[in-house]
């Protein structure tokens, strides 16, 4: 079986910078990385265009009035793949995995309003031949993961980090109603978060100083938000598992922080069901995973029960499908 290479120190450096700021100018990318502008651009060329990394531009669900959900689509094992393909292709749909012995999906919906959430979980895959159970559980509150910065990656320094990591908006806060130029400002950054000003401009029919005003607008009000999309056995994480926890519901809050500062844990958040908490770890190796649930959960006293479950296979990230490491693009709707 062919292994995978393993991104080197330079290129997780910047992989690292672009989660801090995925549309950090390369010039400041390589002031902070203290190489050459060439070097960074070269670099950052090489993994977009292989298709091993891609910067997507992406709406804060609870920011934008999405209505989020985590489901469980159980199927039998030669539908499997075939369901999990067509979920990924939905716009509304992300985080596509396939699990336990490849006959469970795993997926996050983001629907615009409670119809089009009902029409999928009531209709859609009921409807679905070969599928044999669903259950979807409401995303409450989201620990890390998103615009929360996952701390799996320590190749820079402190002072790095600090130079490149933009302020963030936590918390509820207030709903952002997006207009038809943040959408279609949104349909280009979702393929390309770095995405130039004139292709905004053109897509929006606004400015490019208009569109860089508005985009900085929608950073700060914390509805969107940029993230890195790369496999995580290009870091050299190989094993990967979706964690279902049950703790009580007064140690929630605490333990949900105490995941999100856990280095293997690039998203955790508070939902609705008999297990209240949601975790995916990335760990080095199968070895790496014992420890990670023997001694960081079992040094947990709120932690009541978990559910492992191995993901087998990543169809689609947060924007992107996937061919084994390669991210794809999505096909037009």
């Amino acid at each position: 079986m062919h292994e995978v290479e393993e991104l080197d120190g330079l290129d997780k450096a910047l992989v690292q910078a672009l989660m801090m700021d995925g549309r950090a100018p390369f010039s400041r990318l390589a002031e902070v990385l203290e190489v050459s502008d060439q070097t960074v651009i070269r670099r950052y060329r090489r993994l977009r265009t292989t298709g091993l990394l891609r910067v997507v531009g992406l709406p804060v669900g609870h920011r934008v009035g999405l209505y989020e959900s985590w489901l469980r689509v159980q199927c039998t094992p030669d539908a499997a793949v075939q369901v999990a393909d067509g979920l990924a292709r939905r716009r509304d749909i992300a985080w596509v995995t396939l699990n336990s012995g490849g006959t469970e999906i795993h997926c996050v919906s983001k629907a615009r309003n409670r119809g089009d959430r009902d029409a999928l979980l009531l209709q859609k895959l009921p409807g679905t031949r070969r599928v044999t159970g669903i259950s979807a559980h409401s995303i409450l509150r989201t620990f890390i993961g998103g615009p929360g910065r996952w701390a799996g990656l320590d190749i820079l320094t402190d002072r790095q980090v600090q130079d490149l990591e933009r302020p963030w908006v936590f918390g509820p806060g207030l709903r952002v109603e997006l207009d038809d130029a943040a959408l279609a400002m949104l349909t280009v950054l979702g393929r390309d978060g770095r995405a130039g000003y004139p292709e905004l401009a053109r897509a929006t029919g606004l400015s490019e100083s208009a569109v860089r005003r508005r985009l900085e607008q929608l950073r700060d009000s914390g509805a969107i938000y940029f993230d890195v999309e790369i496999a995580p056995v290009l870091l050299g994480y190989h094993a990967e598992a979706a964690l279902l926890v049950s703790v009580p519901p007064a140690e929630l809050a605490a333990t949900g922080a105490a995941f999100a500062s856990h280095p293997e844990v690039p998203f955790a958040a508070a939902i609705t069901g008999s297990a209240n908490l949601l975790a995916v770890v990335v760990c080095r190796d199968t070895d790496a995973l014992y420890s990670y649930l023997t001694e960081r959960i079992g040094g947990l006293k709120a932690v009541q029960q978990v559910e492992v479950v191995p993901v087998l296979r990543t169809v689609k990230r947060a924007g992107m499908l996937m061919d084994g490491t390669r991210l794809v693009d999505p096909p037009a709707v």
